[in-house]
């Protein structure tokens, strides 16, 4: 397993990252247990979560991902484990926290406390990195970047980071850190895959030129790219299937990560996997990871079935002529998920 820092902080972390949002619904603790077991012997040292976990967010789980991977931790040597949580952004636009009955915000009070309350359920007096989980446009950035800094002075985060956040937002919380001499982010944490390649669009140059991480999620676009919904499949328990069940919000999503033009790009990328002897999943979990400006890539997984096809991605190094194939499907079929 590689290791790379952590945008311009001392902090290095293994490339492979393991996502935690399913443990407490999809995956009991036991599975949980034994799928952090599994990454962990296998090199794995960086581990994601939030507050908000696991998904979808309800009041009655909120919280208890957390609480899973806080027994998991006391099994292990604190040192060496890097532990990333999130706090809850702004609950009165697209997402609702299942915190705080829904009155979060990224302002002093909503951090500290939401930083209070992860530190007591992962049994731990500090965060190796701690994001905001989503942008707060409407709370001054200065305020935001303040009260990070002072958590960092007293030793309850080593390193901050942002979420799903904007060319322009991740921009304005530099200046705000450069303004106020507060610590800067280190790395953001978007939505980056074969079938959502946005982010180079801007944000790679701005992580680039800034010394800033691309931590991605849904490398394998929600699931997609491992190829269970080909054919119009929705497998029984999976999250999607459950998700248009749902509707709302949920179905909405659902849709942006299937549809008919994400199934088509997925059944090219199936191609070339075959072609090189791999499964999809590794391919897709290798392609992304080989980015300049990534520094760890975040899987997840609901079984520890799932594992072993992500942790073959970490021997592995795409050459010229299958990222000459991929970037041919990905100018075919252009923004699969819009």
């Amino acid at each position: 397993m590689k290791s790379k820092r952590l945008g311009g902080s001392g902090i290095a972390v293994s490339d492979i990252c393991m996502g935690t949002m399913t443990f407490g619904n999809q995956a009991d603790e036991a599975m949980a247990h034994r799928i952090l077991d599994m990454s962990f012997d296998a090199g794995i040292n960086f581990f994601d979560t939030a507050e908000n976990y696991p998904v979808p967010p309800k009041e009655d789980w909120a919280g208890l991902t957390e609480e899973i991977v806080g027994r998991w931790m006391k099994t292990k040597r604190r040192d060496a484990i890097i532990m990333a949580t999130k706090v809850s952004g702004p609950s009165h636009g697209w997402i609702r926290s299942a915190q705080r009955a829904g009155m979060t915000a990224l302002d002093r009070h909503n951090i500290t406390r939401a930083l209070e309350a992860s530190l007591k359920r992962m049994q731990t007096d500090y965060v190796d990195l701690y994001q905001t989980h989503w942008p707060d446009h409407g709370t001054a950035y200065d305020e935001t970047m303040e009260v990070l800094d002072d958590l960092i002075r007293e030793g309850k985060i080593r390193v901050v980071g942002c979420s799903n956040e904007t060319s322009w937002g991740l921009m304005k919380s530099l200046a705000a850190s450069e303004r106020g001499g507060f610590a800067r982010y280190v790395t953001i944490q978007n939505n980056f895959s074969l079938n959502n390649r946005r982010f180079e669009d801007e944000l790679a140059q701005v992580c680039r030129q800034e010394k800033v991480s691309l931590i991605p999620y849904s490398p394998l676009g929600g699931g997609v790219l491992s190829g269970k919904y080909q054919d119009g499949a929705l497998p029984e328990g999976a999250r999607f299937s459950n998700y248009l069940k749902i509707g709302g919000r949920q179905a909405v999503m659902a849709q942006r990560y299937v549809n008919p033009k994400s199934l088509a790009a997925t059944a090219r990328y199936a191609e070339i996997a075959a072609g090189l002897g791999m499964s999809l999943v590794t391919l897709a979990t290798a392609w992304s990871k080989q980015h300049d400006f990534v520094a760890s890539t975040i899987v997840g997984a609901t079984h520890a079935d799932q594992v072993p096809d992500i942790l073959k991605a970490a021997e592995v190094t795409l050459d010229a002529e299958t990222l000459k194939k991929i970037d041919a499907v990905s100018k075919e079929i252009m923004y699969p998920m819009g």
